[in-house]
């Protein structure tokens, strides 16, 4: 299965430059690393990425991610995926551009 994190630029940056990263300034305060399933993922992108463009988004196996990936209940009681440890570059299936077009961020038709 596959899940998702978004990445601002700067971020996606030194994830590619030093092989791994520990999150976003939001994922260091909370102490583990917000994914986002395919169906989440939207909702993610317009609750804390609303109007912001340069974003990327990474898909994530979660095989490669072991014990160390906990479901735990977020907005609405759904389950959420977190990493409790850093994420690697290597671990990233497939990264794209999610370009922002009339306000809203455009996800790949092939996530899944």
């Amino acid at each position: 299965m596959l899940i998702y994190k978004i990445f601002r630029a700067p971020e996606w940056a030194d994830l590619d430059l030093a092989g791994e990263t520990l999150g976003a300034p939001v994922d260091l305060a909370d102490g583990f690393i917000h994914f986002s399933t395919a169906e989440q993922a939207p909702e993610t992108a317009a609750k804390h990425f609303a109007g912001e463009d340069g974003l990327v988004l990474a898909a994530i196996d979660t095989e490669a991610l072991g014990d160390d990936l906990h479901w735990e209940p977020s907005r609405g009681g759904q389950l959420f995926p977190h990493l409790y440890r850093a994420l690697k570059r290597q671990e990233v299936v497939w990264s794209r551009k999610l370009p922002l077009a009339g306000g809203r961020h455009e996800f790949p038709g092939d996530m899944a």
